[in-house]
């Protein structure tokens, strides 16, 4: 969801600690005045990809995967360093992006194979309304059923090659496009990032996986397909420059989660929850920067609204980063944006069959903690080890690979049991990350003395939060905060009886 005010914690200062929290735009509903002839209002292209993460950019500081479309953009805009999703599963964070709206504010859009009901407002309808052509490229909204949730066409406009698009365009008239992509999600082709000359021993290996040349090879293979995504984006930026549209062309590049491997996608640890976000907008940006305010995808709606000066709905929990690209400074621009609230409900039904429960969390990142509420502790974080509902049989919410194989057979290794332990088995209520210390986010620091007074005021801005903002599992009753387990699941496959 949107960014919050988090002064700094630091041990002297706790006692007096204050939390602002920010406040939301507070514009009127409504649409910007029709187009005129000589309408000069910003094309947008939002390049989103599936299932990338961070840091896997090349200008993020990764020596080996390849991303050239991030890093020209980049180079030609604004570089965000701390960019969060609002949950780390598929359609809640497009669903949270397309809304500008914390995801638990959705209904049955928090669920993975769900849908979006219409009656939340929707910045690519409110452009379309405003007198913009709008489209999208594969996979935008989703997965699930927007009929179900009162859509008669996609949510994103028709589905078109980019090409296509822009030959049918009406170029007195401003452009919305998404353009989508499966990459780089899951299946891979076996030892496609070392056929592509990806330097396999050069991988950094998450400290919760044994660094094995399995797993080297497997997040090769992933950034083989990120460098994918990045050429095909590439490529789209060629267009606009032949076609003389870069200049008032708002470009976004980001993806909706981390990668698809243990402990990362469908986790509140950065691993899940954290995404390269760069924007470029050449005749308004400064370029060049790099800003480490903590901002969330939802931030992206009201941006884009903003900027085609369309009011921004009361509803949406985002708010504009016009600001920042604007501002000639890099670095902590905005002193309020020093925290964002992420969080899940069901990802899979990965619970014990016939369940299709979820396992809801919620946390608070700030620039030296990260704090998160599991509040179903008895239930699987990746789902149960055999029986789920789902066809993926073995902790579900866990997406099939060799790094996942791998470390299910740690848990046959007490040398390496330590790694399944931290993928796979049952959570604590609550997990407390010191960053500096700890920036990989394994060692929970919950039940430190030295730490009690941090995780209460962390605690304690959490919950505020999420009433402000009317999560249901903290302003609703048993009944509301249970709805997220009974919505059905929309994938188009049969779960298991």
């Amino acid at each position: 969801m949107n960014s919050l005010n988090l002064d700094t914690l630091t041990s002297p200062r706790i006692a007096t600690l204050l939390f602002t929290l920010l406040s939301f735009a507070a514009p009127i509903d409504g649409l910007a005045a029709d187009a005129s002839p000589n309408d000069k209002r910003p094309n947008i292209l939002f390049c989103f990809a599936d299932d990338w993460g961070w840091p896997h950019g090349h200008v993020y500081g990764d020596e080996v995967v390849r991303s050239p479309a991030l890093d020209r953009i980049a180079r030609n805009g604004v570089l965000f360093e701390h960019a969060f999703v609002s949950s780390p599963s598929c359609t809640p964070s497009r669903n949270a992006v397309i809304t500008g709206q914390a995801f638990y504010r959705l209904g049955e859009g928090a669920n993975l194979h769900s849908t979006l009901d219409r009656a939340h407002p929707n910045f690519v309808s409110l452009l379309e309304d405003a007198g913009y052509q709008v489209g999208h490229y594969r996979k935008a909204w989703g997965p699930g059923d927007f009929t179900a949730g009162g859509y008669q066409t996609h949510p994103c406009g028709p589905n078109s090659t980019f090409d296509a698009f822009i030959a049918k365009l009406d170029t007195s008239k401003p452009f919305c496009f998404w353009f989508g992509t499966s990459d780089p999600h899951r299946p891979y082709k076996l030892g496609s990032g070392r056929e592509s000359g990806l330097a396999i021993d050069k991988i950094d290996v998450p400290p919760f996986y044994p660094d094995e040349e399995i797993i080297r090879s497997d997040i090769a293979d992933y950034y083989f397909e990120v460098e994918r995504f990045n050429n095909e984006v590439d490529l789209v930026l060629d267009k606009l420059e032949q076609m003389g549209l870069s200049d008032n062309t708002i470009v976004v590049i980001s993806g909706d989660h981390g990668m698809p491997f243990p402990r990362c996608k469908g986790n509140l640890y950065d691993g899940g929850t954290r995404v390269p976000l760069a924007i470029r907008w050449p005749s308004k940006v400064p370029i060049g920067r790099r800003v480490s305010d903590l901002v969330s995808l939802t931030d992206l709606a009201p941006t884009f609204l903003e900027a085609a000066g369309v009011r921004v709905p009361a509803q949406m929990t985002g708010r504009s980063l016009l600001p920042i690209l604007s501002s000639k400074a890099e670095g902590r621009i905005d002193s309020s944006r020093n925290a964002v609230i992420v969080g899940r409900q069901r990802h899979t039904p990965a619970q014990e069959s016939p369940s299709i429960n979820g396992y809801p969390s919620r946390g608070i990142r700030t620039d030296e903690y990260l704090l998160i509420v599991n509040f179903e502790p008895d239930r699987w974080p990746a789902g149960v080890p055999s029986g789920s509902t789902h066809p993926i049989n073995s902790f579900a919410d866990c997406d099939n690979g060799p790094t996942k194989s791998r470390i299910m057979e740690c848990n046959q290794d007490a040398e390496n049991q330590q790694y399944y332990d931290r993928c796979f088995a049952r959570r604590p209520a609550e997990e407390l990350y010191v960053l500096a210390d700890d920036p990989a986010q394994v060692d929970n620091r919950i039940d430190d003395p030295s730490l009690a007074e941090v995780a209460k005021i962390l605690r304690n801005q959490l919950y505020e939060k999420l009433r402000e903002t009317n999560d249901p599992l903290v302003v609703g009753n048993q009944k509301q905060a249970s709805a997220f387990d009974r919505y059905p699941y929309r994938a188009k496959y049969e779960l298991n009886k």
